[in-house]
């Protein structure tokens, strides 16, 4: 590194210091991300650990931004890495898929098939008649793994391709019905972040 900014100090200053506090954004502003869901989620050993190299990388960002105050490009890095790891921060949180959802499907049809199908998934099913402005509906719900979501839904649109649902946070979940852990290859990270969570 020396060698470089002995060689070609304006190379260093315009073009390997801005990407490197680029990066160093990317990578605090995308573990604070993950760190605040981990909070919400309940994952009290994680968060703290998430959050120490988080501040330790925004620090080593933040220490060159303070040696290189008249370098202009240095702040739009900054800016830049900051609005990047926004987005990188929430394409790694809906690829862990972490959290609980519930699933409400409203149908005028009969539902049996779609009970039947779920039953056999090993989801918990509950149902009732109501009411709606079209007539007598009848309403599905079934808590399960984000990760699962999509899965669920696929089953949905198979039922009834334009059959209403909503999916929606759950905070916590007691008891219930919930497919078994899937075989090794199958899980995800949360198979692995599991035991981290409130109360394990």
């Amino acid at each position: 590194m020396e060698n470089m900014l002995a060689l070609n100090p304006a190379f260093y200053s315009w073009v390997v210091l801005p990407f490197l506090i680029f990066a160093a954004r990317v990578v605090d502003v995308s573990m604070g991300t993950i760190r605040v869901i981990f909070i919400s989620r309940g994952m009290k050993y994680l968060a703290p650990v998430v959050g120490f190299f988080e501040i330790l990388v925004w620090l080593l960002a933040i220490g060159q931004i303070m040696q290189n105050l008249s370098s202009p490009i240095c702040y739009i890095a900054y800016a830049g890495g900051f609005a990047a790891g926004n987005f990188v921060g929430i394409y790694i949180a809906e690829k862990l898929s972490l959290g609980i959802v519930v699933i409400r499907v409203i149908t005028k049809q009969d539902a049996s098939g779609l009970i039947y199908r779920l039953n056999l998934a090993d989801y918990g099913v509950t149902t009732i008649e109501g009411q709606g402005s079209a007539g007598k509906v009848q309403v599905v719900f079934t808590i399960v793994p984000r990760r699962e979501a999509d899965t669920v839904v696929d089953m949905v649109k198979k039922f009834n391709p334009k059959a209403f649902y909503t999916i929606e946070e759950v905070g916590f979940v007691e008891s219930g019905v919930f497919p078994p852990k899937r075989r090794f290859r199958q899980r995800r990270l949360l198979d692995f972040l599991w035991p981290f969570r409130k109360g394990k």
